[in-house]
């Protein structure tokens, strides 16, 4: 992340088993997972952000309505919503 960037906290703690669990079910823990590249962005409270993403909004959109996807862009911000997930390798 960079410091464009703001992340709000979770209401609560995965412990490493259950992270663990999680990965090996093929679902995303709270958080940003591992290789993610985040800039420009907004992430609300309980957010899942899987590994290798790339969050930077690449087509240098203004406006979009995404939530069924997890995010809006709002004047070229990115937003991830709360108790989002995006998926491994998901490009923004």
């Amino acid at each position: 992340m960079n410091k464009d960037t703001l992340m709000m906290g979770a209401d609560f703690y995965q412990t490493e088993s259950e992270i663990a669990s999680l990965l090996a079910e093929g679902n995303v823990p709270i958080g940003i997972g591992r290789n993610t590249k985040i800039r420009n962005c907004i992430i609300d409270k309980n957010a899942k952000i899987g590994k290798d993403a790339v969050i930077v909004n690449k087509d240098g959109v203004q406006e979009a309505d995404r939530p069924d996807d997890g995010f809006y862009i709002r004047s070229g911000i990115t937003i991830i919503l709360e108790k989002a997930t995006i998926k491994d390798g998901t490009v923004i």
